[in-house]
């Protein structure tokens, strides 16, 4: 099975590979798809994709229905809406438009599999040969943890930016072997940009790559003047379809904008022009070449918005963090993750550690140490393990990465141990598949007697995510709901409502709006809907406002509810009182609405004093 001779074209291995991972999560997921939108994001792209159908223009990602009359604008990418209303489309010309959405949103992802497998067994075979690649597909085929951003029903942007990362990378390790890889490194960085910043740390990782190979050795000029061409060219067409000509001299830090596109393009012509003048020229002075057109781009950067020197959320409003995105799962450090939840920890970052253990064991070879290539896998694996120490969110990146070295291990015991044999070889790799690994380790865990927090509170919210818990709610007049933040996209997605908030940076106002609603004693929170215009408040779930003390709690509107203790200016929707979504009407909301402004501000004077 892992002598080349033997075997099959890999492109055929790596379409049996998939088929086999598609059908097995079609079967896992296919019925969920039926009934829940699985999370927020998911929940969101779908409104924005619909958006875009209902002839919202390519630059106008403006989401009105949150938080209205001003709504926000959405810094995700049009690409992957104009992806997923193609696939609709197609679907739609043999099915009608519900089932031709749910296809969709099943299919999508699994798509995505096809160039993340790919660029993971390109980095394998490139590290320790077609052996290695073949023993990669066999990892991801039982590689259980990898697949949670590709199950059926992720739309929204995590999947591609995986893929596209490690296609980034796959590209740079064979572009001293391959002409156009250099070039497709470059373009795949301009396609990872323009649908999200999440995959920058690998797109940064690459250029590095480049660079370095061409200061250590000047035969390595034509690869970096290649991509540097390329990355110029990528970013600058990335740029030109994400942003709209009257925002070209706008800066952002969450998305692709002119304080990005304009230092990373300067940075690929910088490094080509040094590509072809000092080809022939001292290793010293290629390096001061690229440190100085680094030194420029970097600079070029803090110039044009200082301010996103301190990341994506750099121009978020600073109250949001505390109440909102701190408390967000995917957010939280992995050591934070593992003093609270060891059993979720263990699952995430078993796989990635046992990628740094064969890395350890790889760089023991003389040849491996002194191969570029290898090392920019290594690095892949290091960064996306630092990323990830940062916030879990990373996880899933560290353990594709982890796979080609562990590939490469696998490969380097068949030798060691002199493993002949077809059964024991697949035995071997068997047992370092991510899901043999990550399950050994989450055993290891309930055996120890830990329980997941994140599991019981994802099926205490479960009937908040179900698509049927809001067909009540979508039979009301139209209004704005005030609600948990994480259930506006189900709300915007499911109901022809309009949301007070929905769980991203750029919609601060309703965050903060709808905590202090949900927060304030029910006195202040009628106040504060009444200047809100809002004419519904819905319940679901036991989760509380976020930084509030037993007290607080008992006194706010949430707790008062939750007690079954319904104020007077709240009046419940009798056909939504025995579902998990509990919805009140709020009583006058229209002659509340006459002095919106003055019951608004002194609702918040009020606020500020409550203790």
């Amino acid at each position: 099975m892992f002598q080349a001779q033997r075997q099959p074209s890999f492109a055929l291995l790596l379409a049996l590979a998939w088929m086999v991972i598609a059908l097995q999560l079609m079967v896992q997921h296919w019925g969920a798809t039926a009934v829940t939108l699985n999370d927020t994001d998911d929940a969101m792209r779908l409104v924005e994709m619909r958006g875009f159908l209902a002839g919202q223009s390519w630059f106008d990602l403006h989401q009105p229905r949150v938080m209205p009359p001003q709504g926000f604008d959405s810094h995700w990418s049009r690409l992957i809406d104009a992806g997923l209303a193609g696939l609709f489309g197609l679907f739609h010309l043999v099915v009608d438009a519900p089932l031709a959405e749910r296809l969709m949103r099943a299919l999508w992802p699994l798509l995505w599999l096809i160039p993340a497998m790919a660029g993971t067994s390109a980095i394998a075979w490139r590290v320790a040969g077609r052996d290695a690649a073949v023993a990669s597909l066999l990892l991801v085929t039982l590689g259980l943890p990898a697949f949670s951003q590709f199950v059926p029903g992720r739309i929204d942007h995590h999947n591609a930016q995986i893929a596209l990362a490690l296609i980034t990378i796959a590209a740079t390790v064979w572009s001293d072997r391959v002409r156009l890889a250099a070039s497709a490194a470059g373009v795949a960085t301009g396609c990872a940009v323009a649908v999200g910043l999440e995959g920058l740390p690998f797109a940064a990782l690459a250029g590095a790559a480049f660079a370095l190979r061409f200061v250590a050795d000047g035969a390595q000029a034509d690869a970096l003047r290649d991509y540097g061409v390329a990355l110029a060219v990528g970013v600058a067409a990335a740029f030109a379809v994400s942003v709209a000509p009257a925002h070209w001299t706008a800066s952002a830090c969450d998305m692709i904008a002119i304080n990005l596109a304009l230092p990373a393009a300067a940075a690929g012509l910088g490094l080509a022009l040094a590509a072809v003048r000092l080809a022939r020229a001292s290793a010293n002075a290629r390096a001061g070449a690229v440190v100085a057109t680094g030194a420029l781009a970097l600079a070029l950067f803090a110039a044009l918005e200082p301010r996103c020197l301190r990341g994506p959320f750099a121009m978020m409003d600073p109250a949001v963090w505390p109440i909102w995105l701190a408390q967000v799962n995917e957010m939280q450090p992995l050591g934070q993750v593992f003093r609270k939840d060891l059993l979720t920890a263990l699952w995430l970052a078993a796989y990635p550690a046992l990628g740094l253990v064969a890395l350890a064991v790889l760089v023991l070879d003389d040849a491996r140490r002194r191969d570029a290539a290898f090392l920019t896998a290594a690095a892949a694996l290091v960064v996306a393990m630092a990323t990830t120490l940062a916030t879990v969110k990373g996880a899933p990146y560290a353990i594709w990465f982890a796979i080609p070295p562990v590939a490469a291990l696998a490969i380097a015991l068949f030798a060691r141990f002199a493993l002949d044999s077809l059964l024991a070889r697949f035995a071997v790799v068997m047992l370092l598949t991510p899901t043999a690994v990550s399950g050994a380790a989450a055993a290891l865990a309930v055996a120890l007697g830990q329980e997941s927090p994140a599991t019981r509170e994802h099926a205490a919210r479960s009937a908040c995510f179900a698509s049927a818990s809001y067909s009540q709610l979508a039979q009301l007049p139209p209004g704005l709901v005030a609600a948990n933040v994480d259930d506006g996209p189900f709300l915007l997605a499911l109901t022809p409502h309009t949301v007070l908030a929905a769980p991203y940076h750029r919609a601060a106002a309703g965050i903060l709006a709808a905590h202090d609603v949900f927060a304030a004693p029910p006195d202040v929170a009628r106040d504060l809907l009444a200047g809100l215009k809002a004419d519904y408040v819905a319940i679901c779930g036991e989760r509380p406002p976020a930084r509030l003390d037993a007290a607080r709690q008992a006194a706010s509107l949430w707790g008062r509810l939750q007690a079954g203790e319904i104020p007077p200016w709240l009046e419940p929707v009798p056909q939504t009182q025995e579902g998990p979504i509990r919805v009140f009407r709020i009583r006058a909301a229209k002659s509340a609405a006459a002095n919106a402004v003055p019951a608004l501000a002194d609702a918040l004077r009020r606020l500020a004093n409550v203790p």
